[in-house]
């Protein structure tokens, strides 16, 4: 949770004046952040990955038969979900707000907002009796039987006599959310492209180094990396309006140290991704950098400050993925596959 000496270094910067003289600014930015990479097409076509879009997008994979990962993860808002719950198999609503999938994997702290699954694999398989609504993780096998996966798994798997698996599963879940990757006009400009930013998106980057953001939103994923008490001035639940105090990791250890901590948010597409926080209770971008500064940092942004600050946030936005969308049904299995999510 400490702060780097980088990070120090690149908060004690001025705010740049425009894109075209950014030099030192673009030196630092690119160190304490770093570039998410685009994905290829050798990427997309792996088995694994094949695999792995078709039980994302499967409703039929759940224990009432409409429910998938895609239920809860929609590209209208950039793999994220619109409402502040999203609803399980079982009909209950889930306990905290649905995260972006996009870039997800890039997540150096671990996944979700407690970082307590490591990697998409496990956090796949924990879906199985979360999301999905089965009793037991094995329930899962049976019903990929059924609906003809099989050959699927044979494909991403071939060196296991038994390739229908829960561990398969996750590993081919994992596979296809690597794939979900959104490089952005921040990128580019990073790499050196001048024109990739207006002038107000670099003076928010500047803004957002100078005034203490990137001493938490850091790494490729501008957060991600660590985990911090929200609320380090101020009781967030004050100022977000939340109906109730999520304890965040406490709820899990049950040690007071871990009262209000909670997995840094990473702003990859965050423009694209409202409402916000663990429960959703802030409906817009603006109100959620606000409260970010007041109750993070103790500080009273201005207009300005504010307009720089969402104008940078703006640029972290990318392109939907090519791949993140139902795969052709009819190429992959015999019959229509009726009652996917289209």
């Amino acid at each position: 949770m400490r702060m780097s000496v980088l990070s120090w270094l690149a908060l004690t910067l001025p705010v740049c004046a425009s894109a075209q003289d950014g030099g030192e600014l673009r030196s630092a930015a690119l160190a304490l952040f770093g570039t998410v990479a685009s994905v290829t097409d050798e990427e997309r076509r792996d088995p694994k990955v094949v695999l792995g879009q078709a039980l994302f997008w499967d409703v039929r994979l759940s224990v009432n038969g409409s429910v998938a990962c895609a239920s809860c993860h929609l590209p209208e808002v950039w793999g994220a979900d619109d409402r502040p719950f999203s609803i399980n198999a079982r009909g209950e609503a889930t306990s905290r707000h649905a995260q972006t999938v996009f870039n997800s994997q890039l997540a150096q702290a671990g996944l979700r907002w407690v970082a307590d699954r490591p990697t998409g694999a496990a956090q796949a398989v924990g879906s199985i009796t979360g999301s999905m609504g089965f009793e037991d993780a094995g329930d899962i096998v049976p019903v990929l039987r059924r609906h003809g996966y099989r050959p699927l798994f044979e494909a991403a798997f071939p060196d296991d006599s038994d390739p229908v698996s829960i561990e398969h599963y996750g590993r081919a879940l994992q596979a296809y959310e690597e794939t979900l990757r959104t490089p952005s006009r921040f990128d580019r400009w990073l790499q050196g492209d001048d024109a990739a930013m207006t002038d107000e998106e670099v003076r928010g980057l500047g803004r957002f180094m100078e005034i203490g953001c990137a001493g938490c939103h850091n790494g490729p994923l501008l957060g991600g990396t660590m985990l911090q008490r929200f609320g380090q001035v101020e009781e967030y639940f004050k100022h977000t309006g939340s109906s109730d105090a999520d304890v965040g990791l406490m709820k899990s250890t049950g040690n007071e140290a871990d009262r209000y901590v909670f997995r840094v948010q990473p702003l990859r597409n965050v423009s694209r991704t409202a409402p916000y926080f663990h429960d959703g209770s802030v409906a817009d971008l603006r109100s959620a950098t606000r409260i970010m500064a007041r109750v993070q940092l103790g500080r009273e942004l201005n207009e300005t400050e504010l307009d720089e600050l969402i104008a940078f946030q703006a640029a972290l936005a990318g392109d939907v993925p090519t791949n993140f969308r139902a795969p052709r049904w009819d190429e992959l299995f015999d019959d229509d596959g009726g009652g996917r999510v289209d």
